[in-house]
């Protein structure tokens, strides 16, 4: 009978454990203005870069990328700076100037005013 009530109660404590992590991880998609295969690969590596995050998918004809990530790891600002730190321009952050006109010429978006 003891042996019932423990393996109960160790199960119950591993469903509430999974239960948690994955209500921690947050899934947020946002615009990132890029416009190829480089850009996206530039935008994936600065965001998977960062600890706490999970997967990043960018897409070029939506201009959209989709992140998962852990919040108590991670903020969305965070985020948002570390794509534009590496020249891409988001709805939150704007990539600096000199970092953007390092980017190739097929990098190169229509930046808003």
């Amino acid at each position: 009978m003891k042996t019932k009530i423990l393996s109960l109660t160790i199960g119950l404590l591993l469903i509430a454990s999974f239960s948690v992590l994955a209500q921690e991880l947050k899934t947020e998609t946002f615009k990132v203005f890029g416009n190829c295969g480089m850009c996206e690969s530039r935008i994936e590596k600065a965001v998977t870069g960062l600890e706490g995050v999970t997967k990043a998918d960018w897409d070029k004809e939506t201009k959209m990328v989709e992140i998962s990530f852990d919040e108590g790891k991670v903020k969305l600002d965070d985020i948002h700076k570390a794509v534009a730190k590496v020249g891409h321009d988001t709805e939150k952050e704007k990539a600096k100037d000199e970092v953007y006109n390092a980017l190739a010429g097929c990098c190169k978006y229509e930046r808003k005013l």
